[in-house]
């Protein structure tokens, strides 16, 4: 086991609150992926992500000085493996499946995550945190209301499910090894070794199925790049604060943001339900708010 530097309970308390500003982000990119998914295959979403965030990190780490290469080279591959992996698996289930499905599935990874980190990294799994992640999760699904749970008349194609369960494994991975990261890099060099290795992965299949953009498509790729790249540093940098299995959980926020634009870029009039899961969510990002007494083992 690993034991690491103390994290006061004001800088986890900051982490979290990083955390919250990533999912918002993160977000605002699933709203561009959705409208630029109209008109675009998913491999070029991918890959326009991977090359606006290569750019905008890549610039910000010259500029500040800060060497390129890394310190963990092995390390920050491993998590540009993990997190292409993760995209890759969460984008072909988005496309195949029921974003409703696609979305329970992929919020599996807290769980996950805490289960890596007690393994990797001797995180401790306590009762609050048991306790954030059945909200989180219960929210999740009044939230999204999978027809698997609430009446599904059609079997969900095995495969797409598959890569929906894979990205949450992927994601744990990668969320666990940003943690142990955080010792020997700067986040910057962190989120820049995304995309070193997914541009190179996705481009193959990007040209296969190239369709020229629009005016609109190439400013929601844009955005989407740039939404992602602002996500990553704020939530690489809460993962540096917050215990990883915590972090994710507080993830789940994300929902609630998604319910919202729902609301106001789709016209979708939350449910009652909706209304109740997104307070489920909410409450167990407030039981996370307070840092528990052993706060410092990470």
């Amino acid at each position: 086991m690993t034991t690491m530097r103390r994290v006061s309970k004001t800088d986890e308390q900051r982490g979290i609150g990083l955390l919250v500003l990533g999912a918002l982000g993160f977000s605002v990119m699933s709203v561009c992926v959705k409208l630029a998914g109209q008109e675009l295959p998913v491999a070029m979403l991918v890959l326009a992500r991977g090359v606006v965030t290569f750019v905008l990190s890549a610039t910000w780490v010259l500029h500040r000085g800060i060497p390129p290469g890394g310190n963990n080279k092995k390390l920050l591959i491993l998590r540009g493996v993990f997190g292409t992996g993760g995209l890759a698996c969460f984008f072909y289930a988005v496309a195949n499946l029921p974003l409703a499905e696609a979305t329970v599935i992929h919020y599996l990874n807290p769980i996950l995550t805490s289960v890596v980190a007690f393994l990797v990294l001797g995180e401790i799994v306590d009762r609050r945190l048991v306790v954030a992640i059945v909200a989180s999760i219960a929210g999740t699904v009044l939230v999204t209301r999978p027809t698997l749970l609430f009446g599904a008349r059609a079997d969900l194609p095995t495969t797409a499910v598959l890569a929906a369960l894979g990205g949450a494994v992927f994601s744990a991975f990668a969320y666990v090894t940003v943690r142990r990261l955080r010792l020997s890099d700067d986040p910057h060099v962190i989120v820049m070794y995304f995309p070193v290795v997914a541009v190179p992965a996705t481009l193959p299949f990007a040209i296969a199925h190239w369709q020229s953009p629009s005016t609109r498509g190439w400013l929601l790729m844009l955005a989407l790049g740039v939404a992602t790249q602002a996500s990553q540093v704020l939530f690489t940098k809460g993962l540096a604060l917050v215990p990883a299995g915590r972090a994710t959980t507080v993830g789940y926020v994300q929902i609630v943001f998604a319910a919202a634009w729902g609301l106001l870029v789709f016209g979708e009039v939350p449910s009652v339900l909706t209304v109740a899961g997104a307070l489920l969510v909410v409450a167990g990002v407030l039981v996370l708010w307070r840092p528990s007494p052993g706060t410092g083992r990470a």
